[in-house]
């Protein structure tokens, strides 16, 4: 016998009523640290490359100050 029952009087299963009720996980209210955007705007990669250029050179500036290097 299958799990899934093509007869619409049967009550629903769990994992279909999951899957029905389902959001998108980048627009769940309880995770922090997260800018809710409308659809279809999406930063430049650029900030994001940005980002990495400029933690980048923090980190090289800051380890030249460490004594003992070449």
């Amino acid at each position: 016998m299958s799990a899934y029952s093509a007869d619409p009087s049967s009550p629903q299963t769990g994992a279909q009523a999951v899957v029905a009720n389902a959001i998108d996980p980048a627009r769940r209210p309880d995770v922090l640290l997260r800018v809710r955007r409308d659809e279809g705007h999406e930063i430049s990669a650029w900030w994001m490359i940005g980002a990495f250029v400029g933690v980048s050179a923090a980190v090289i500036v800051l380890l030249s100050f460490v004594p003992g290097g070449a």
